[in-house]
């Protein structure tokens, strides 16, 4: 089965820094989903401000399906998280693995 990295790159605002480390810390602890293999979030070298989700699931299936098993928090963090952004500057990509 071939693996899917989903990623979201964005920025947000310096004011807003602490409030987006508070609601990413509670976010990783609460995502956990059946095929969801690693979620990790990076700030891009040399780029202050600006981060970068990684959802790495186990399959297109466990992908597709991960909206649907979303808890109504979870919602409500990635909700916060697009109000802390930027305008324009969020960019998504789906990867996926290519096998022999």
């Amino acid at each position: 089965m071939a693996k899917v990295i989903f990623s979201i790159q964005y920025e947000i605002s310096e004011t807003k820094k602490n409030d987006y480390f508070s609601v990413i810390r509670e976010l990783k602890s609460l995502l956990k989903a059946e095929g969801l293999e690693n979620y990790s979030v990076y700030e891009l070298k040399g780029k202050s401000n600006h981060f970068q989700e990684m959802y790495l699931f186990s399959s297109m299936e466990a992908y597709e399906a991960f909206d649907d098993n979303a808890n109504e928090r979870i919602n409500i963090l990635i909700n916060k998280i697009s109000e802390m952004t930027n305008d324009n500057t969020t960019k998504y990509s789906t990867l996926i693995e290519i096998e022999d």
